[in-house]
């Protein structure tokens, strides 16, 4: 299935005057930036692919604070947070759940996993093996998990940030490119500067501060700038920009495999979603081009066996942005 037609609340968005959905996304980008400090960046694109319907992978070093990022999402939104540590030996049961048999009822019961939340914090997925990996598709792409047959449905918002340790590579499983394909965005985090990490130890001498994080959204009002998101205006002309991009992705020599309908669609929702954090009911060339840079490059596989080996995804997708002309 490569639309997300995911059984979520959509009711349409009021009169700008009213809703004004890009207030409310740079009041979650302020919040989270107060305890993750000194990466505004990163945090404006994991929100971003959270209010457009998508998930997150973040590979980079542990230390970072991929986790204090989830949780002040989780804590920004008033929702539930649950965190799965992969491992060798996790099983698919471990996150979607296990039917048991309840012997004072004489029937069996589902009880559910930790895959049933808001915001699941899937730390070093690449850890685990690919059958458990596997676990998350479904609940990624359709909102729910079916378990000895029977299919659950899991409650809306529902966002994945998952993370792998780009470094230490053994006993680990590569994610399948099916599965990388379910992530909207891939981000890096990287290292403080020396003035943002004296800030940082300074405000967590004495506490922590995230306990002290409030609210600034709740559930039902992301349904309402997830509806806004896809009511930003997007020509047909940048609708025939952006699939240019996407196929002069599969037709590179350098690339063994291109981007899919389903990174078309990631890119389209990202891009409207850049132009409702900038105040604009509508999408401009630049958005798509923003949003192609981080939707793109992880759902690509470089050529082989040729001089382009050394080529990356990313050096790829700015030649195509480069070379691709913009509708006037």
């Amino acid at each position: 299935m490569l639309l997300k037609d995911r059984p979520m609340p959509a009711p349409a968005p009021p009169p700008a005057a009213e809703f004004p959905a890009s207030h409310h996304v740079r009041r979650l980008v302020e919040n989270v930036s107060r305890v993750f400090i000194g990466k505004e960046q990163v945090v404006s694109h994991a929100v971003l692919a959270l209010v457009s319907g998508g998930h997150v992978l973040i590979e980079d070093v542990p230390g970072l604070g991929k986790t204090l990022l989830a949780k002040a999402l989780a804590r920004s939104l008033a929702a539930d947070f649950k965190r799965v540590q992969f491992t060798a030996d996790l099983l698919p049961s471990d996150i979607t759940g296990v039917t048991i048999f309840a012997p004072e009822r004489h029937e069996f019961t589902f009880r559910r996993g930790p895959v049933f939340t808001n915001v699941l914090l899937a730390d070093e997925i690449n850890r685990a093996t690919p059958r458990t990996q596997s676990a998350l598709l479904e609940a990624m792409e359709e909102l729910s998990v079916t378990v000895d047959g029977q299919r659950h449905a899991l409650e809306w918002p529902f966002f994945v940030l998952a993370t792998q340790n780009p470094v230490e590579l053994e006993g680990t499983y590569p994610l399948p490119f099916a599965q990388m394909d379910r992530f909207m965005v891939r981000l890096s985090i990287g290292y403080l500067d020396r003035a943002t990490e004296m800030k940082l130890l300074q405000m967590q001498q004495h506490d922590d501060p995230l306990t002290k994080l409030e609210p600034v959204m709740t559930p039902d009002t992301l349904a309402q700038v997830h509806a806004a998101v896809r009511n930003v205006a997007i020509e047909q002309s940048l609708l025939g920009y952006l699939v240019d991009i996407v196929h002069a992705t599969r037709a590179a020599d350098s690339l063994e495999y291109g981007a899919s309908p389903r990174g078309s669609l990631d890119v389209q929702r990202f891009s409207q979603s850049l132009a409702l954090l900038a105040g604009r009911d509508y999408v401009l060339p630049d958005d798509i081009k923003q949003a192609a840079r981080l939707v793109l490059p992880h759902r690509l596989i470089t050529r082989r066996g040729t001089r382009a080996v050394t080529v990356t995804a990313r050096g790829v997708i700015d030649h195509i942005i480069e070379s691709v002309p913009v509708p006037v």
